[in-house]
């Protein structure tokens, strides 16, 4: 990469930073909005085996990996009581499909119920929104092993009547739903490449060794499913359920800020295209009805057509839209790659994404860089391009080891800028309505090894049959921005530490 970009790139980086708010409190941000974190059923719940729950795909990819998890299925008490102490207007978590319904479809496990009923009514006992994610990765191993899964259209169905399961038994109590978590992620990474459940792949594409899938066709063929089972849930949501109980619904994406490597015309180019597939992918049918035409080209008879009454019930399908972000990559031009017959999304897409490191998922294995900047670009993204939706930051945080110190002051730093980044793109006009930390306790992560490394707020010694709970600075830090309106979040910080991946830096 030629010297002189690098030395453009930083300087422009470091001038994007001096718009960032150094100094905000609670009370800059518009009346409504909610501050709060986030889990997922899999990586915190435990009790895999307890009470009627059936394994799912995320099990079975894992080896049973999260048995016990963080075990908040018998310390929800504990952590409600927790998460008020800290100040949290909002909790965001998951429902375990296999536990509510252990054969995918038919009878209701009433511990289930009672289960979700018992958290639900502690969090608002303390005051604390119900914001509920239907689906995180974790979809009942029973109907994997049946059809394959979001391979099959009957996932449609299915689907749709296990929301309607959730919406009838919580609904009235739960403020927003989001349908599928970050399906543009889960689709590719665990029917192309075999990264995460349920770990299908074919060679030469996949990163693991996968027994079973199709990496040309089957991400598209799941992420065309869940759009339908997603609009098909909100349709449901919408006639029966709004109105009697004011909630909203939509889905959440995850979204890397991208940027060209260089400023060529094929980066630049590369940077629009990859825009398309990560984003697009469902956002265009979400707003427009129907995939990028850069899609469409790229990919070819392999990405399965929208009909015109599946447009139609498609688009639309959101009261909003949840955004997960980490961090911003870089965008390499790879056309070379194209290869309509056998391609997977990677090539379809031609691009080389550098995140850091030559391994894709080692970003989330070590401390991200603090690029606030991305999120604004993200939400402005979302403005210019999709009308302004009303917007939620579902995740957002800093991974670190899991036995570092409490001491976290990186990922304090990380939260101050980043939470001052969305209060500039709310002050430009950006309509995003709630920010919930990932996570509220160390979890079994997907992309982590297990407890290897954690986002969370309080430290859980997984070592220690209790699981103690211990706050971190980090904890510190969000309770007092949260609970003193007056505060000012002035930390001094470096907002870049790592402008470019080490090994493409002209030194």
């Amino acid at each position: 990469m030629p010297r002189l970009y690098y030395f453009l790139t930083l300087l422009l980086n470091l001038a994007v930073t001096v718009f960032c708010a150094d100094k905000y409190s609670r009370e800059d941000f518009p009346p409504g909005f909610v501050f709060g974190a986030a889990t997922s059923a899999y990586q915190v719940e435990g009790a895999a085996n307890e009470d009627g729950r059936t394994p799912s795909v995320w099990d079975t990819f894992t080896h049973g990996g999260a048995d016990v998890a963080a075990d908040q299925y018998h310390r929800y008490k504990e952590d409600v009581k927790l998460m008020a102490e800290t100040g949290l207007e909002g909790y965001r978590f998951s429902i375990s499909w296999s536990r509510l319904i252990p054969n995918g479809r038919g009878p209701v496990n009433p511990k289930g119920v009672q289960y979700y009923n018992n958290l639900i009514n502690e969090l608002l006992s303390h005051g604390i929104q119900a914001h509920v994610s239907l689906f995180n990765y974790d979809h009942p191993q029973s109907l994997e092993d049946e059809y394959g899964g979001w391979i099959s259209r009957k996932m449609v169905k299915d689907f749709t009547n296990y929301a309607d399961v959730c919406f009838r038994e919580f609904g009235d109590r739960v403020s927003t739903w989001s349908t599928i978590n970050e399906p543009n992620i889960f689709s590719v990474a665990g029917y192309g490449q075999g990264v995460t459940p349920p770990g299908r792949c074919s060679p030469p594409f996949g990163l693991f060794n996968c027994s079973k899938g199709n990496s040309s066709y089957e991400p598209y063929l799941a992420a065309y499913h869940i759009l339908l089972a997603h609009a098909s849930t909100v349709r449901l949501y919408k006639n029966k359920y709004q109105d009697k109980q004011h909630g909203h619904i939509g889905i959440s994406l995850f979204t890397f800020w991208l940027l060209p490597l260089t400023n060529s015309t094929e980066d630049l180019a590369a940077t629009e295209r990859a825009k398309d597939f990560f984003f697009g992918w469902f956002m265009n049918p979400l707003a427009f009805g129907d995939y990028p035409e850069t899609m469409k080209k790229c990919v070819g008879l392999r990405l399965p057509v929208l009909t015109k009454e599946e447009s139609k019930l498609v688009k639309g399908a959101f009261d909003f839209l949840g955004v997960i972000h980490y961090t911003t990559v870089y965008v390499q031009d790879n056309s070379q790659s194209v290869k309509l017959e056998t391609g997977d999304f990677y090539t379809d897409m031609a691009v080389n994404i550098f995140l850091g490191e030559d391994d894709p998922y080692a970003i989330f294995l070590k401390e991200l860089p603090i690029r606030p900047w991305g999120l604004q670009g993200v939400l402005e993204h979302i403005k210019q391009t999709y009308g302004n939706p009303p917007v939620y930051i579902h995740e957002n945080g800093q991974v670190t080891p899991h036995n570092s110190s409490l001491e976290d002051t990186t990922r304090v730093e990380y939260l101050h800028a980043y939470i001052g980044s969305l209060l500039d793109a709310i002050r430009n006009g950006s309509d995003t309505r709630g920010y919930f930390v990932w996570s509220f306790l160390d979890l079994f992560e997907i992309v982590g090894h297990g407890f290897e490394s954690t986002y969370g707020l309080y430290f859980v010694d997984v070592e220690d049959s209790n699981l103690t709970r211990k706050p971190k600075q980090s904890a510190h830090w969000y309770s007092n921005f949260l609970k003193d309106s007056n505060a000012s979040s002035d930390k001094t910080i470096q907002l870049d530490r790592e402008i470019l991946p080490s090994s493409h830096q002209e030194h």
